[in-house]
């Protein structure tokens, strides 16, 4: 009888039952693949975070991620959570953690504050792809009930990645993005088509001084109809919004806050920051706050 320690933890925020919820199971050497995808499926978050030991010299630890109804490369908040327990359980000081997972092995500060920690990932390497053709294009905008007048003339629709690829779409108003509705059915059929599952929907619409970004995120074909805060997601927003000339920056680096999930409930910020060269993105880093909702135990 194997005796394993799960958490639920709210990512992108103090508050719990905001954010975005993730599992995360601490000692998962003995898991297999096929347990950790039960684990998941029982937890029914979108992600669950799995912890292992390193299997080189050039990594302190790994993360595999599951939904509940598959491994995925990469996922934003449950990094933070992740290493939010990892710190809170070996009462790590401020470090840099270099992990591994599947899109590379790269760097994730921790920030302790009193008692707390904020955490910081860097994402993986960005690609953007060429704007997407009218037949798609028109699928995508019906499938998400939205209007050619309601678009951001200034966004095309486009794929971006930074390790685990979106679809990024502009509206106008925060209204017409809170009052959503898509067709999950049509957008699942849609991304065995565009080879890319998510759809980021933002405005630029925000009254907050400090909230640059609102948005939601849809991923029927992983079995997350509604993801409340992706950091996956955001962060690939950050080199969007720079390629196209939407925001001001000093040529090397390019911060902002976005917030998602207002529209289900379960809001939380990301914070996001662009490292550019010679006015080009090169590297993202998105972070937050996260806050442990409950601890337990599975015996397997």
């Amino acid at each position: 009888m194997r005796t394993i320690k799960v958490f639920q933890v709210d990512s992108f925020t103090t508050e719990k039952f905001k954010g975005n919820p993730a599992g995360v199971v601490l000692n998962a050497d003995e898991l297999s693949e096929q347990e950790m995808l039960q684990i998941a499926g029982e937890l029914n978050n979108s992600e669950t975070a799995f912890i292992l030991s390193p299997d080189g010299d050039d990594h302190e630890v790994r993360l595999r991620y599951f939904t509940p109804k598959a491994e995925v490369p990469v996922c934003g908040h449950a990094t933070i959570a992740a290493h939010y327990i990892r710190a809170l359980e070996y009462n790590l000081d401020s470090s840099t953690v270099i992990h591994k997972i599947k899109i590379g092995i790269l760097p994730v500060e921790i920030i302790k504050d009193g008692n707390d920690y904020s955490v910081i990932m860097t994402q993986g390497k960005i690609e953007l792809y060429p704007p997407l053709g009218m037949q798609e294009r028109e699928q995508i905008l019906e499938a998400l009930g939205i209007n050619q007048e309601e678009l951001d003339v200034r966004c095309p629709i486009q794929i971006v990645s930074t390790g685990h690829s979106k679809v990024i779409i502009g509206i106008k108003t925060r209204n017409k993005l809170n009052s959503l509705v898509p067709n999950m059915l049509a957008l699942a059929q849609i991304s065995k088509v565009i080879n890319c599952n998510g759809y980021f929907v933002f405005t630029m619409d925000s009254k907050e001084k400090e909230i640059l970004t609102h948005g939601r995120m849809f991923a029927p074909a992983i079995g997350v109809n509604e993801d409340p805060v992706t950091g996956n997601a955001n962060g690939p927003l950050g080199v969007y919004l720079v390629e196209h000339g939407l925001v001001k920056h000093n040529g090397s680096v390019f911060s902002f806050k976005a917030e998602q999930g207002a529209a289900i409930g379960r809001s939380g910020i990301v914070e996001v920051t662009v490292k550019l060269n010679n006015g080009r993105p090169e590297q993202v880093r998105v972070g937050g706050k996260a806050v442990v909702v409950y601890k337990t135990e599975i015996r397997i």
